[in-house]
């Protein structure tokens, strides 16, 4: 017997509130346990998400009285239709740890110096608090934004 295929969904939006409905999304198919297998949002579409789920149902009950989730589409699609806008995820070197000092590589604060006050591994995203500036203002940034240059445990040499 063949196991049932998964199916893509596609479910209408709120722009610019997509990254909202889809943790949104994963929560209430994690909590309700349903078969919801990845949850994606092509860059550059705006106001669509979508769901990879057993079967409708599953996928409309993932969206449930979600805040900004319009709906799902009735009609199911193809992988094909949607294979050109999805690329192999690359995988990010967790090599960054809490309370490490990084340099910012890429955006406005762009070779400052920070501290690493938090990480979410599941979005790939670190909060930092840059060295220099008066008051520590958390900053959210990509991983790959920033490059470890001191690990938490290696002490300086002290300055004299």
């Amino acid at each position: 017997m063949e196991e049932p295929q998964a199916q893509i969904f596609a479910i209408r939006t709120t722009a610019n509130r997509e990254e909202q409905v889809m943790d949104f999304i994963a929560s209430n198919a994690k909590k309700k346990k349903l078969e919801v297998y990845s949850v994606i949002h092509p860059h550059g579409m705006r106001g669509y998400i979508f769901i990879e789920a057993k079967s409708m149902l599953d996928a409309e009950q993932a969206a449930f009285k979600v805040p900004y989730a319009r709906g799902v589409l009735a009609k199911q699609l193809d992988y094909a239709e949607v294979e050109h806008m999805l690329e192999p995820a690359k995988k990010v070197a967790m090599n960054i740890q809490q309370n490490d000092i990084v340099e910012i590589i890429s955006g406005p604060f762009r070779r400052e110096q920070a501290k690493i006050s938090r990480m979410d591994k599941t979005k790939e995203e670190v909060v930092v608090e840059l060295l220099e500036a008066a008051v520590p203002i958390p900053i959210t940034l990509k991983m790959d934004a920033v490059k470890v240059i001191r690990r938490s445990g290696e002490e300086r040499e002290p300055e004299e």
